[in-house]
């Protein structure tokens, strides 16, 4: 089968059988391009609940899948390639952040939305990388443990310096990989370019940009803005969807390197079996996961309202 064969078959498949596709911008293009929503992670799953479709199929990594179950329990969710995880999100887990909470007594939890569905079960509060300046903003205690990214905490704490924050030190090791010396040679190859970068980059990085913010956020400030060539702090699949959505502008990975090979696990035939039964896993979660981790994303939508 060619690529454009297997991508008919799949928008077929997924017709017939009601099937939500969704697929993280951090997927590869030609499997963006069949699916029902393309986004964040939690944008999808909220697009997920809302679907009549009975069946989901995530293309992302694991706790996206979660997190789609969460919100849509009733639906059969699939994570389309078992083997896709989350480094940031295995960095912690619900026993240590119970033994982590002891020595904070008095915080309000936080926890990026990139983590387990166990994790979430002790949390406070989640947070989007688009949302969290404002929810943290709102929440009533002074005092923040904020976890597990340390990089998208320590910008956060920048935004509110009225609160006192703790963090542990985790992060996402592919915006890691992009470095202050990277940015500074690709500011030299591109002078007019805008540096756009996503918060899980390392704070030194991050202060060179001209614009922090989601991948949602960097792309569409890039659409929207009238400057002709950008700079893309953050995973290079960004890169490729901008230059198919504004061919009249240039956009140029800050690293090579920045690439995130959980993502990139998923391919486009492991949403066709998946779609045809034969591949793919079901995510399940207990009755009281479900439950507990529930609380601290209704407290995110409380907040961010």
């Amino acid at each position: 089968m060619t690529t454009r064969e297997v991508q008919d078959a799949i928008v077929r498949l997924r017709k017939e059988n009601n099937v939500c596709v969704l697929a993280h911008a951090y997927m590869r293009r030609e499997l963006c391009e069949t699916a029902d929503y393309v986004g964040d992670s939690f944008g999808l799953s909220q697009q997920a609940a809302a679907s009549d479709a009975e069946t989901v199929i995530m293309c992302g990594v694991r706790f996206m899948a979660e997190t789609v179950k969460i919100l849509a329990p009733d639906k059969k969710v699939i994570l389309a390639n078992p083997d896709a995880g989350c480094p940031m999100a295995d960095q912690i887990d619900r026993e240590m952040l119970t033994q982590l909470k002891q020595s904070y007594p008095g915080y309000t939890t936080v926890a990026y939305i990139n983590t387990a569905a166990e994790t979430k079960t002790v949390c406070d509060v989640c947070v989007t990388s688009s949302a969290a300046v404002k929810i943290i903003r709102n929440i009533p205690n002074d005092k923040i443990l904020f976890v597990p990214d340390c990089n998208l905490g320590d910008y956060v704490a920048k935004q509110v310096p009225e609160k006192e924050f703790a963090f542990m030190r985790g992060g996402c090791p592919t915006h890691l990989r992009i470095t202050p010396a990277d940015v500074a040679a690709a500011k030299e190859k591109h002078p007019d370019a805008l540096f756009l970068v996503h918060p899980e980059c390392n704070p030194k990085v991050t202060a060179m940009a001209d614009y922090v913010g989601s991948t949602t956020g960097i792309m569409d400030h890039a659409m929207n803005s009238n400057k002709k060539e950008f700079l893309i702090g953050t995973e290079n699949s960004i890169v490729q969807h901008l230059q198919f959505s504004c061919p009249d502008k240039r956009f140029y990975a800050v690293s090579k390197d920045c690439v995130c090979h959980n993502m990139h696990s998923t391919t486009l035939m492991d949403l066709y079996y998946a779609l045809k039964g034969d591949g793919g896993e079901e995510i399940t979660l207990p009755a009281d996961i479900l439950r507990d981790a529930r609380h601290c994303i209704d407290e995110m939508l409380r907040l961010g309202r």
